[in-house]
């Protein structure tokens, strides 16, 4: 068994961050997911909002890998389950192969917050879905941790080291992804903004006509 974590803190609000997480595929950094299936989402009674979803990926498994365990499918899936706490500001989610489990597990959790060193900023409902007015300078960091265990081989230690380099890949991936999304999310603000203000000069300028 080998434990991977990492730590990475993103320039930007919570909000922001917890947004494009939810909507982080298709994206181009990660080619491999194809397919992503909202099985249930829900908000409980306390205010979380409960998600889980269903991803189909080609698995990025070494090569030798799928040799060596015999893998011919490419195509697994991945169940992912997340809550996310807009009081408290923490989204946190989980996520483990469904396919290959006889052969090779994967569970990873990730964990969303605000940077420690930032101010805490009062927040209420779902008003973390917008991003629009919060701090440009505020920061959000990531904690990651991936379990993983390759079973019924001999040399299982360095299998599991193979994929531990692939998961440390494909999470610089990940989070180039999260930038991406973010940038596109601020360039559709941006643009509603620029709209929504020219539709109000219009209108101001049609009511200043009116009235001469």
């Amino acid at each position: 068994m080998k434990i991977w974590t990492s730590e990475h803190v993103f320039d930007h609000p919570w909000e922001t961050v917890t947004t494009a997480a939810m909507q982080k595929y298709p994206n181009p950094m990660n080619p491999s997911v194809i397919g992503v299936d909202v099985l249930d989402r829900h908000i409980d009674p306390s205010g979380k909002l409960h998600s889980h979803r269903l991803l189909s990926t080609e698995w990025g498994m070494p090569s030798i890998v799928k040799s060596l365990i015999g893998a011919c499918r490419t195509k697994t899936y991945v169940q992912e389950h997340s809550v996310v706490d807009p009081v408290k500001k923490t989204m946190e989610l989980k996520s483990s192969n469904i396919s290959f489990t006889n052969l090779v597990s994967v569970d990873e959790r990730l964990i969303y917050k605000p940077h420690p060193q930032e101010p805490e900023n009062a927040i209420s409902g779902l008003a973390w879905l917008s991003f629009c007015h919060h701090d440009a300078t505020a920061r959000t960091i990531l904690t990651q941790e991936a379990i993983i265990s390759v079973k019924g081989v001999s040399v299982s230690s360095y299998l599991e080291g193979l994929m531990e380099n692939t998961i440390s890949s494909n999470a610089n991936k990940g989070r180039e992804a999260l930038e991406w999304v973010i940038s596109k999310l601020n360039a559709e603000i941006e643009e509603f903004t620029a709209s929504a203000r020219g539709s109000m000069r219009t209108s101001m300028a049609a009511a200043a006509f009116v009235e001469k």
